[in-house]
């Protein structure tokens, strides 16, 4: 079945949700604004039970079927937070706060789940119950993470789980997905170089972290290119290079460096964590200098799909769009709904952005145009999943 007339009903209503949201985003969990408008709309649409404070501020619908043979429930997830990134679309819906902006969509996410909630609760065509998933904090937060530590799967009966993000490298309104990994395991981490500082003037006198830390750029690229397997895919990207003066005369007595480290594979993975440490201390040896390296807690985990999920999904997928690509590639970007598929069987989807700017860039703005497509495929799955 195609796009669902009454959701082209309404495109409009849903489309100037989206834009209230991304006129006024909010970061990680501080999504008080969005939260409130989403629980709300959930209570307004008539879902039959609305939880508030899920993962600090996110918010879970439960939407009950005509009949609940099944006693089934399948959650459907959207996540809510903005990014630190000051616009440049000029849009008239642009970002109303300086400093942040909706640059992952995360905007139409919300609305798009927004509108077929209020679907399924109009239609409850199915048998069991559908709960709908406002998430906060994915974007390095963590929050669906906070969620389950909140009892979301146990709390509420959950027993399969799906998740979707629009992608400016599809054409509009395609979808894509692959069964197992799929989205990348995400690590931080910082570097600082400890040498001498004093004049520029006089480098012989002073242990030049400058020097130290451009040289560690270089050597930790190495890692994938010389210490990886070239079967595995990795990424090692150095971000930040500060040092603590600005002065045009100063050699800086610590540099700090930051940076991500990408993979899809737990050997590797803990792989180039040795091996940014120990180039880290080297190289700073070799200039004299020291080298401390934090490495926080494991970042997010791989995301990778349930194979028969993944199948619920591409089949609703086509039910939708008529087609629906089984092998996309896998992204280095990282994902934070990879704790929810640890915890639940579950499928992650990519919907087509169309052409447009790249996710986390300052002119990206999400398509209306998807709208009718995104919400008619949770309906689809919904129903599928839960038919009556």
């Amino acid at each position: 079945m195609p796009i669902r007339n009454r959701i082209s009903d309404l495109h409009a209503d849903v489309t100037a949700w989206r834009r209230d949201f991304h006129m006024n985003p909010e970061l990680l969990y501080d999504t008080h604004r969005t939260s409130g408008i989403v629980a709300d709309k959930l209570r307004a649409f008539g879902c039959d039970e609305v939880v508030t404070g899920m993962g600090r501020t996110g918010v879970v619908g439960l939407i009950r079927g005509k009949s609940n043979a099944s006693g089934k429930t399948v959650a459907l997830r959207a996540d809510m937070d903005a990014l630190p990134i000051l616009e440049a679309t000029g849009a008239d819906h642009a970002s109303t706060v300086p400093g942040k902006m909706h640059a992952c969509g995360h905007d139409g996410h919300t609305a798009m789940l927004l509108g077929a909630a209020q679907y399924l609760a109009e239609t409850r065509n199915f048998d069991g119950t559908v709960a709908v998933v406002f998430q906060p904090a994915e974007e390095g937060g963590a929050g669906a993470l906070e969620m389950l530590q909140d009892g979301l799967i146990d709390r509420f009966g959950i027993s399969e789980i799906y998740g979707m993000h629009n992608s400016p490298l599809l054409p509009e309104g395609a979808f894509a997905i692959r069964p197992g990994p799929f989205y990348a395991a995400v690590d931080l981490f910082e570097i600082t170089l400890t040498g001498k500082g004093g004049h520029a003037a006089r480098p012989n006198n002073c242990i030049d972290t400058t020097l130290a830390g451009a040289a560690l750029v270089m050597n930790l690229q190495q890692i994938v290119s010389r210490n990886t397997d070239p079967q595995q895919a990795a990424v090692v990207t150095v971000t930040s290079f500060r040092t603590e003066s600005d002065a045009f005369n100063v050699i800086p007595e610590t540099v700090t460096l930051r940076g991500t480290v990408r993979t899809f594979d737990a050997q590797v993975r803990r792989d180039i964590e040795t091996r940014i440490k120990s180039i880290a201390a080297l190289t700073a040896e070799t200039y004299g200098a020291r080298a401390a390296v934090d490495w926080p807690e494991d970042g997010y985990p791989v995301m990778a799909n349930h194979a028969e999920e993944t199948d619920f999904a591409a089949a609703a997928a086509r039910a939708v769009a008529g087609d629906c690509n089984t092998d996309a590639p896998r992204t280095t970007g990282g994902e934070d709904f990879a704790y929810m598929l640890e915890a639940c069987p579950g499928a992650y989807i990519q919907i087509g952005n169309g052409p447009s700017k790249g996710l986390h860039h300052p002119e990206y703005d999400f398509n209306d145009a998807i709208i009718p497509v995104g919400a008619s495929y949770w309906v689809e799955l919904a129903e599928q999943r839960l038919p009556a």
